[in-house]
């Protein structure tokens, strides 16, 4: 699910796309909340992708079996990688397959060429060739492997990357919190356990009662808080910032006056860490000037 930090990043992302492109504000929030669902589109597809590997590897093995002129692989394939516990499980998570079902669009073609160039690149590496020459089995084994796969493979994956981005642009700014719920998943996994429920996007009605809170009230306060922000730039015009910069500071500032049950340096290192994501190179350090110096001024604790 998105814990707050996530769903701190999609209220800058939503009010810096404002201010890129003014919309009414109800479309705006229902643009974050559906943003936010297209998240789990990007979950489900590269799950989906895992399991297409698994899949590829069934069909090489079915059409080694049934080539006229066979080796001893051919009839006697090793079935490990098509035999791991967490791919079967994965396989048959019944969520995965129901919204799968739903959504075509997200099924992998086992014949795609990016899913069959993947493949092919797993296999030399020398990772799968270990895993396969170990004929012990264990359940901690596969998820390991799965889980280093998946990160060499789908989360480091450019060429993937840009094919998610052709599929639907706003999941270029979510690849790291899909990869983080992917992770989770493949981590959560119990053997002879059977996983029916997958990573849900908001945890409860409280989750989204923040995120509608924080939206509303940066949008609303916006000049007001500029000005809070302003009184504390020494010798800065507020211009001068760059506009994502100024619309962190905005949601930080705006959390610390709304929200005042969340300790000042909960908030504080929350934002630093999404201004190292979508910021400049220093601009966490001038976040962190600025947050500072403001719970100072205010006494906030």
């Amino acid at each position: 699910m998105l814990g707050r930090r996530q769903i701190r990043e999609k209220i800058v992302e939503t009010l810096y796309s404002y201010y890129q492109n003014p919309i009414k504000y109800d479309v705006l929030e229902k643009k974050m909340f559906l943003d936010i669902s297209k998240i789990y589109h990007l979950y489900i597809y590269e799950l989906n992708f895992l399991v297409g590997l698994k899949r590829l590897a069934e069909d090489q093995i079915e059409i080694g079996k049934n080539k006229f002129l066979k080796t001893n692989a051919d009839d006697n394939p090793n079935q490990k990688f098509v035999r791991n516990q967490i791919l079967i499980q994965l396989e048959d998570n019944e969520e995965r397959k129901s919204f799968s079902s739903k959504h075509k669009d997200l099924i992998w073609d086992p014949n795609d060429e990016l899913l069959v160039k993947t493949f092919q690149r797993i296999k030399a590496g020398k990772r799968y060739q270990d895993y396969m020459a170990d004929e012990t089995v264990s359940f901690e084994d596969d998820q390991k492997f799965i889980g280093k796969l998946f990160l060499r493979y789908v989360a480091e994956n450019t060429d993937l990357h840009d094919r998610f981005e052709e599929k639907e642009m706003s999941w270029a700014d979510d690849f790291h919190i899909a990869n983080s719920m992917i992770q989770k998943t493949i981590g959560f996994m119990k053997e002879d356990e059977t996983s029916h429920t997958l990573i849900r996007m908001l945890k409860d009605d409280e989750d989204e009662a923040f995120a509608k809170k924080l939206l509303r009230s940066s949008f609303n306060n916006w000049e007001e808080t500029e000005k809070k922000l302003g009184e504390r730039l020494l010798n800065w015009d507020i211009e001068r910032i760059a506009l994502m910069d100024r619309i962190i500071l905005i949601a930080a500032i705006t959390e610390m006056d709304q929200f005042p049950a969340t300790a000042s340096r909960i908030i504080i290192n929350e934002y630093i860490d999404i201004s190292k994501i979508y910021g400049t190179e220093k601009s966490h350090i001038f976040i962190n000037g600025v947050l500072d110096k403001y719970t100072k001024d205010f006494n906030r604790i």
